[in-house]
Parts: structure tokens; C-alpha cells; sequence
């Protein structure tokens, strides 16, 4: 068997990275398009080889495809919405009614009791540090599984979104209900798979300088706390939906951006390197 060049390993960084830049969640699908069981079970191996702290694997999917319980589980996500926009006043609005038009629903359930395998301490204060640090491990390990089905989605031609509201009490109780699943367990993250009812274009990304940071933390990338609360109060509603990016190509770029539009679009966020 010969050995991969140079080249080969680049086109398959290339290729890799293409499907990373394309995942996009998408929340407008082609309606009455299907996949087969097929299709579905190779997005539930892509999370199953996910890693996970102590090999523990602490997820199980629910894969919603038959039409009538997929539109029961949307219903849950309706009321859920409407929730959200009665008791999280500011954060920009989600309809749900969209999930209508999935092909399938990804329930991905976390199961907090093998938190157990991670490491324990064996003083009282030892233990409050490892319990903190393992709640880490355990939402890191979900994590690394929803983004390897993300991934996978969008290889195969789909897209999706990631939807973190099943994690709430009221809609994790109904989910358990209506799924049939211990009330334990926890919806910590709801995948919508379906066909792009348009091309979807990229969303805002800082630039690659402002995140890298060289054998140690550069404070001139530091992100204040008035930079965090502009975007929050300013900019929040539209870098999650606008398609460039770049901020820079906004056309309102210097109105929406105001003194923080170098923070923002280039490699320096904290001139002052105060921290």
C-alpha cells in the first residue's frame, strides 16, 4: 500500500475543510423531501465515533422520521419558542414551524450518570474542583458528538440546525413524555435534517489572527467586557443571521460597527493590552 504525498494529504485537509466552511444551520428546508433510513443511520455513526471523556460514550440519539410523531416533536418546539420570547425578552426571535419541513429530527440525549468514570477527588475540596471539571467533560463529550453529525449532514448534501432548547426543563420534560425516555436523561442538543430550500451562505466569523494565539494568551486580542455587551445589545441579531463573513463587506459596516469595527474585523481587539 503506498504511502500518502504531500499533496494527497493536502486535498484531503481541502476537502475536509470544505465541508467545515458549508455546515450551516439552516432554518428554511424543501418541503416533501425524504431520505432513506440509510442516510440517517450513517449521520448517527458519525456521532457515535465521537470522542468522549473515559470512553464513557454518554449519548443516545432518537431519530424522529415518521411524520406524526416528527410533528409532535415540533409542537414541543413551538411552545418552546413561545417561551422563549415571553421569558428571554431581547434575544432575537426563532420560529419554530420550520422543523415542519425536516426530513428527521436528531434527538441527542445526554446521560449524566456516567459522569461517575470521570476523576473524583478525595477531599471535600477536591472533589467540589473535580465535579465542576467533570460537568466539562460531560457537555464536551455531547458536543464533539453533535458537531461530528453535523458534519456528516452536511457531507452527505443536507443541512441542519442546532438547537439547544430541549435542554430547558419544561421542554426536556414534554420531550421525555412524548419519546418515552427516563426524565434523567436531558435533550442537550436537537439536529433538524433537511434539504436547503436556498444556497446558504456563510455567517460572520472573526478573523483567523484574532483567535490564534502563539505559545501563549496575547492580551491584544483580549475581548473587553464593552466589546461583549456591544454585541450582545448591537450586533447579536444580525451576525447570527447575515450572510456575510466578513464584516467589513456589510454595507452599513461603519454604522452598525461604530468605534469597535477594527475590534471586530481585524487581529487586534485590545490595543490597550488591558485586561
Amino acid at each position: 500500500m503506498s504511502e500518502k504525498t504531500p499533496d494527497d494529504e493536502y486535498k484531503t485537509y481541502a476537502d475536509f475543510i470544505d465541508v467545515i466552511r458549508r455546515r450551516r444551520s439552516v432554518r428554511q428546508f424543501e418541503k416533501g423531501r425524504t431520505v432513506s433510513p440509510d442516510v440517517l443511520i450513517k449521520i448517527a455513526e458519525a456521532g457515535r465515533w465521537a470522542p468522549s471523556g473515559a470512553n464513557v460514550q454518554p449519548w443516545d440519539f432518537i431519530i424522529v422520521e415518521e411524520s406524526e410523531m416528527r410533528n409532535k416533536v415540533v409542537e414541543v418546539f413551538i411552545q418552546q419558542a413561545n417561551r422563549l420570547k415571553e421569558y428571554a425578552k431581547g434575544f432575537p426571535s426563532v420560529y419554530k414551524s420550520y422543523l415542519a419541513n425536516t426530513v428527521a429530527i436528531f434527538i441527542v440525549l445526554g446521560d449524566p450518570r456516567w459522569k461517575i468514570n470521570f476523576p473524583h477527588g478525595v477531599t471535600q475540596e477536591s472533589e467540589a474542583d473535580y465535579l465542576r471539571n467533570n460537568e466539562n467533560i460531560f457537555y464536551c463529550s455531547i458536543g464533539a458528538a453533535i458537531q461530528n453529525m453535523q458534519l456528516a449532514i452536511t457531507a452527505l448534501g443536507l443541512t441542519s440546525a442546532w438547537l439547544s432548547g430541549g435542554g430547558e426543563e419544561q421542554t426536556n420534560s414534554d420531550l421525555s413524555k412524548l419519546l418515552g425516555y427516563p426524565s434523567f436523561l436531558r435533550a442537550y442538543g436537537t439536529i433538524p435534517v433537511g434539504y436547503p430550500s436556498k444556497d446558504a451562505a456563510y455567517r460572520y466569523r472573526r478573523p483567523l489572527g484574532q483567535v490564534i494565539h502563539w505559545n501563549r494568551y496575547e492580551p491584544q486580542k483580549y475581548r473587553t467586557d464593552e466589546q461583549v455587551d456591544y454585541y450582545r445589545e448591537k450586533l447579536r441579531p444580525f451576525a447570527m443571521y447575515r450572510h456575510e463573513e466578513d464584516l467589513n463587506e456589510w454595507e452599513d459596516a461603519d454604522e452598525k460597527l461604530g468605534k469597535w469595527k477594527a475590534a471586530f474585523t481585524t487581529g487586534v481587539t485590545n490595543p490597550s493590552e488591558k485586561m
